[in-house]
């Protein structure tokens, strides 16, 4: 009996079809991202409530340090705990993205070399699996806000742009690094030296509005002190102010490292396989 089928080899069919076929493959996508969800708390004796316990320690541990010893500004009448508390959120979601996204593909290996699927969808998966933690550690804030009688205003509402951006700056660092750690294994010793001197030099644990007015655009070029002014000037309501020259250099240099990101992932992607 003969068939109807004809199987068709195409040079280049894979790179032309390459963002259909992440599409084909969301199935996967929502596999390895609930996966990741499953096992991240699995066998630990408080579970989910790791993700409430770290921000909220640092939080306190900030407050104590820069708030009540060192005595520096918050933002406006803004309460120390909470102007520290919408910095953590977008830097804790970016720390945890960078750190896991980074080994997502070494973790992988054995999927990898054995079928065929676009490999950006296990970065992809490892970021959005940190929005679970960042919408339970956002509860705290709303806590916070009601213990301090600190109600939102009407930016709150642009809060979701500001998470976009957040989203857009891991993922793009997370690539890039993600693609480095399979060819250079130093990378995993790098990249938590980069996290840890991150929290301390991006305006976490104080106001950007202390740096000197001449380096505010040169200290922009950390992507993620626009996205931190960002989550302040929308949670804190008239109490923050943004510089907007930096928030835009800021802004360019997510762009930026999105594009180089997914450029520089979709150039190394064939030899994942060989050299993983």
């Amino acid at each position: 009996m003969k068939s109807n089928f004809t199987l068709t080899l195409e040079a280049g069919r894979a790179d032309r079809h390459y963002w259909r076929d992440i599409w084909r493959y969301r199935e996967l996508f929502y596999v390895l991202s609930w996966r990741d969800i499953t096992v991240k708390y699995k066998q630990t004796v408080i579970g989910i409530t790791w993700a409430l316990i770290r921000p909220v320690l640092t939080m306190i541990v900030f407050t104590v340090i820069f708030g009540k010893v060192a005595k520096l500004p918050t933002e406006g009448n803004a309460p120390y705990a909470i102007m520290v508390y919408a910095a953590l959120l977008p830097w804790q979601f970016f720390a945890s993205s960078l750190s896991e996204s980074s080994n997502s593909l070494i973790s992988n290996a054995n999927l990898i070399t054995k079928v065929y699927f676009p490999r950006l969808i296990i970065p992809a998966s490892t970021v959005v699996t940190n929005l679970v933690d960042f919408f339970i550690s956002f509860v705290i804030l709303l806590v916070l806000m009601g213990y301090y009688h600190y109600p939102p205003t009407m930016r709150f509402m642009l809060l979701p742009a500001f998470l976009l951006i957040a989203f857009l700056t891991s993922f793009g660092v997370g690539l890039f690094l993600t693609s480095l750690n399979v060819k250079y294994r130093d990378f995993r010793y790098i990249v938590p030296f980069i996290v840890q001197l991150g929290l301390y030099v991006s305006p976490v644990g104080y106001t950007s509005s202390i740096i000197p007015e001449k380096y505010r655009l040169l200290y922009s070029l950390n992507p993620m002190v626009g996205v931190i002014d960002g989550f302040r000037w929308a949670l804190l309501g008239g109490e923050a102010i943004i510089y907007w020259p930096g928030f835009l250099l800021s802004l360019s240099i997510t762009v930026f490292f999105l594009m180089i990101g997914i450029l520089f992932f979709r150039k190394m992607e064939k030899s994942f396989a060989d050299i993983i």
